[in-house]
């Protein structure tokens, strides 16, 4: 794993530390490389069933390095799309892990940084956060974290803060849809744990989807595919092996199998 990202394991949960702290955790090529690689892995391997994202330092993530942005200021149109596109990946790669994700934001969250804060499925900050789109201020916008960011705070608000390019505190984050939860920084690891076990006593394949039946829902056009998609789905759940198991658990009044899972 190369320096600028941390990987550890416990149990069923991975925790992946974005670590260059001097820079605020800020992107440049090698680290959107190295998470985009590190989550392809987490999501392919079976006995992973939560990762949590979170920051070394002082910040969660101050977005892109201006270094490595002064770089790609003086490089081709074509060189800037295909960076972009790496960048496209690792949201893509977030928003659609099979394992269910957590941000963990216990300090500033800019640009690229409020990405991945959009693309977790939970997301928990501290009073102290900060976030920003402070892209247009650079005469730039959010567009290749766009897609996240609007499907988390709304069409309304996002027109709002990607022009403005206002900073904005946890409690508005809050507001918005940017964060679920609000809590102290020495509350910050017990409510993450919470929702780990939250998550570790769902069914692994239920957790892990979760996230792609809401997509399909909201993307849907035709109600009446809908419908018989949902219906497809609901029969296949119950006749499948986390199903027979959670529902023969809930019958028997024990716990499923999976909950056997070690506690983080």
């Amino acid at each position: 794993m190369p320096d600028a990202l941390l990987l550890e394991r416990r149990d069923a949960v991975a925790r992946l530390r974005l670590d260059r702290p001097a820079l605020h955790n800020a992107f440049d090529a090698g680290l959107i490389a190295a998470l985009t690689t590190a989550l392809e892995q987490l999501g392919d391997d079976p006995q992973v069933r939560v990762v949590v994202i979170e920051g070394a330092g002082a910040s969660f993530s101050a977005g892109a390095d201006l270094h490595w942005m002064r770089g790609m200021a003086a490089a081709s149109e074509q060189d800037n799309r295909d960076d972009a596109l790496a960048l496209a990946r690792l949201m893509r790669t977030l928003d659609e892990l099979p394992r269910p994700t957590i941000a963990r934001v216990h300090g500033a969250a800019f640009g690229g940084g409020v990405g991945l804060v959009a693309c977790c499925d939970i997301a928990i900050g501290v009073p102290g956060a900060k976030f920003g789109l402070t892209e247009s201020r650079l005469g730039l916008l959010p567009a290749v974290i766009s897609p996240y960011v609007v499907a988390a705070i709304g069409a309304r608000q996002a027109r709002r803060w990607f022009a403005t390019a206002e900073v904005f505190d946890a409690a508005q984050a809050l507001h918005i849809g940017l964060l679920h939860a609000v809590v102290e920084a020495d509350a910050l690891d017990a409510e993450v744990d919470r929702q780990v076990a939250l998550l570790l006593r769902a069914g692994p394949f239920a957790a892990g989807d979760a996230k792609r039946l809401v997509r399909e829902v909201v993307a849907a056009t035709d109600r009446d595919r809908l419908d018989y998609d949902n219906a497809a789905l609901i029969a296949a759940l119950r006749v499948s092996a986390e199903g027979q198991e959670g529902l023969s658990a809930f019958l028997d009044k024990r716990a499923p199998a999976w909950v056997e899972t070690p506690d983080v």
